[in-house]
Order: C-alpha cells, then structure tokens, then sequence
C-alpha cells in the first residue's frame, strides 16, 4: 500500500462563521491539509441548520475536507500547541476582530518572526489599521455600510425601504478573494523566500464588486442604468436579454416584427437599454399567455438569452448541474450529504471537496500525541 501524495501545503485555520471557512474550504478543494482550529466543543457554526440527527450540513459545506483540532488559546499549553502548529505551517487564516489575535500572542509580528515563510491572512470587516478596524462586522452590515443596499433599493422605484438580507454576499466574496491572495502570497514566496501578511476587507470586497456604481459616482450619468426586470408568465416569471442587435432582430422576427419593435428608439443597443422598460413591457404582452418553459424555449430559438426564474432546488436538478457535477457527496456523523463543488474544474490537477466533515477533535492524538 502506497502513502497517501503529500499536501502542497498547510494551512492553520482559527477562522470561524463564513468567510474564513469559504476561504479554507477552497484550499482545502485544491489539496491543501486545512487543520481547522476549534474551542472544546466545537464552533457555534456546529449547531447552525440545517441540522439532522444533531449534524449541521451548513457547517460541513463550509468545512468537508478539513482536519479538526481543539484548543484552549487562552491557556499556556493551548498556545504552545498553536504555535507548534504554526511553526510547521504555511498558511494561517484567522477571521477575528484585528487585534484579538495578537493579544493571544499570535498576531502577525510574533507568528513572521517563528515561521518567517508564514503566509497570515486576517479577514476582517473594515481592515487591519484604521479608525474602523475594531468594528464588529457581519455581512449584512457590510451590505448597508458600503452602499451595496441602497443601489438595489435604487433598481426597483416603488420601495420605500431596502430589501431584507439574507444571503450574505461580502462573507462569500471575501472568502474567495481571500483564496486568490492567498496564493498568489505563496507564489510571491517562491521569488523571496518570504511570508507576508494579506488583509482582506469584506468592504473593500463589497465596493470592488460594484464595478459600474464606483465609476458612475465619480461621473454621474444623465440616464439611469438600465436594469433586468422579471417579465410575467403564466406561471412564474423569466428574464430576457434582447441586447445585442442580432438578439433583437431574432426577437422580431419571432414575434412577427410587430410596430413597436420598428419604432427607431429601439434601433440601437443605446437605444434599447434607455428605453429597455418600455421594451419589458411590450415582450410581457406576449409573455404572459404564455408558460415559462414556452418563453424560453421560444426565445432561445430565435437567439435572445433568455431564463425562467427557477428555485434553488430546480437549479440544482437540472440538466446542466449534473453534467458539471456541481454537487458531490460528503460524510459527517449522521450520514451522507450534498454540497457544491468548487465553481471551476482544472483539466490536470485536483478541484473537488473532501468527501468527510471532521468531527470534533479528531486530529488530536495524530497531531499532539
């Protein structure tokens, strides 16, 4: 029996939540060894739904294909172990308030100085320094801090309040840029020889998302963007997507060139996107006797880019999701379960989650003895 291939690197996470454990959880994806750091018991995350037979699948998504250790850090043997750990590391990830860390003794300075080849990614809402930085930070505050709120409040003129939040985008894109930066840390590496410190703000993260609003504040447009609207069918709603001039020629000819598609505001892409409600509302006319699969079916025959608006279960049973394998099965103590894969393939080396969640401290004795 051969040794299982040795992992490019290793990564110590004390993160917790989200962001960092998107993060970890795509390194791990790519086959790093992520020994997830946790207090006795366990992360709260543990206990988050869905929960079945006392598991929670939210937790295992975000942290199948991990080790798990237990620490106490506020104990001199707790801290001796994690720098132990460290010193063996290539990677740490830690998604505390700035400054807490280095408080336990294992803030940046002291860790660059034990492992100096350390890569120490600090996710943070609001950065490392400035007058911000201790701010406590969750995704939906981030979302209303950075204008990210108000922007979608702003495509849709009848409400009178922001929408309720309840997916939380800037954990998501942190994490994420948090992988990226990360790497690119330990290439950087191979040239120095060094580690280095990588800040991550989940409201820089935020506002770099919104590329066209961070333009058009700095120069204001006479016209609003256009925005996509739902249009009506018999049951439900679809979006589509007439823009480009060959999408709207295919979109007359199936609709039998009807006299508002030859009105001249309509002739140019330009045009369109100015006028592109009243555009909705002439297409909804024609939609809405109609079924959603027969829209699209339609429309995607005469060239418009076009969608029914479907649940995340439909999403996830489709056609397209099983030829990609977006999801995969994962084991934790009460069984098998699903979560996606990540959202890229590689066409020589490794891209897919570990098949086990890890239990409670089960990395103890291998790695503390």
């Amino acid at each position: 029996m051969t040794d299982a291939p040795k992992a490019p690197f290793r990564v110590i996470d004390f993160s917790q939540v989200m962001a960092g454990p998107f993060c970890t959880r795509l390194l791990a994806d790519v086959g790093a060894e992520v020994i997830k750091v946790e207090p006795e018991g366990g992360e709260s995350m543990r206990g988050r739904p869905p929960v079945r037979d006392g598991a929670s699948s939210y937790f295992g998504a975000l942290n199948a294909g991990k080790r798990s250790v237990t620490l106490d850090l506020k104990s001199e043997e707790g801290l001796a172990r994690a720098r132990a750990l460290i010193a063996s590391a290539d990677v740490v990830v830690e998604n505390f308030r700035p400054g807490v860390m280095a408080r336990l003794g294992l803030g940046w300075d002291r860790l660059s100085e034990l492992n100096p080849r350390l890569v120490y990614c600090a996710i943070s809402g609001f950065g490392q320094s400035g007058a911000a930085a201790t701010r406590p930070a969750y995704a939906p505050m981030i979302h209303a801090a950075s204008g990210f709120d108000l922007t979608l409040m702003g495509f849709d003129p009848p409400a009178n309040r922001p929408a309720p939040t309840g997916m939380f985008f800037a954990d998501v894109l942190a994490g994420v840029f948090a992988w990226g930066a990360i790497q690119a840390a330990l290439l950087e590496r191979e040239r120095s020889g060094l580690g280095q410190l990588v800040d991550v703000a989940l409201m820089d993260c935020i506002l770099s998302m919104m590329v066209y609003e961070v333009q058009e504040v700095q120069f204001p447009q006479a016209n609003p963007r256009h925005v996509y609207v739902p249009v009506k069918t018999t049951d439900g709603f679809i979006v589509t997507v007439p823009l480009s001039d060959k999408n709207f020629q295919g979109l007359r000819t199936m609709l039998g060139d009807p006299d508002w598609a030859k009105d001249p505001i309509y002739a140019t892409a330009v045009g369109r996107q100015t006028h592109w409600a009243e555009m909705m509302v002439e297409i909804e006319a024609w939609t809405r006797s109609r079924s959603g699969d027969d829209c699209v079916a339609a429309l995607m025959a005469a060239g418009v880019p076009t969608s029914r608006y479907r649940t995340v279960a439909e999403a996830l049973t489709s056609d397209e999701a099983r030829e990609r394998g977006i999801l995969a099965p994962v084991i934790d103590a009460s069984g098998e379960f699903k979560v996606p894969n990540p959202p890229f393939k590689f066409s020589r080396s490794r891209a897919h989650v570990g098949n086990r969640v890890p239990e409670v401290g089960e990395g103890n004795d291998e790695f503390f003895g």
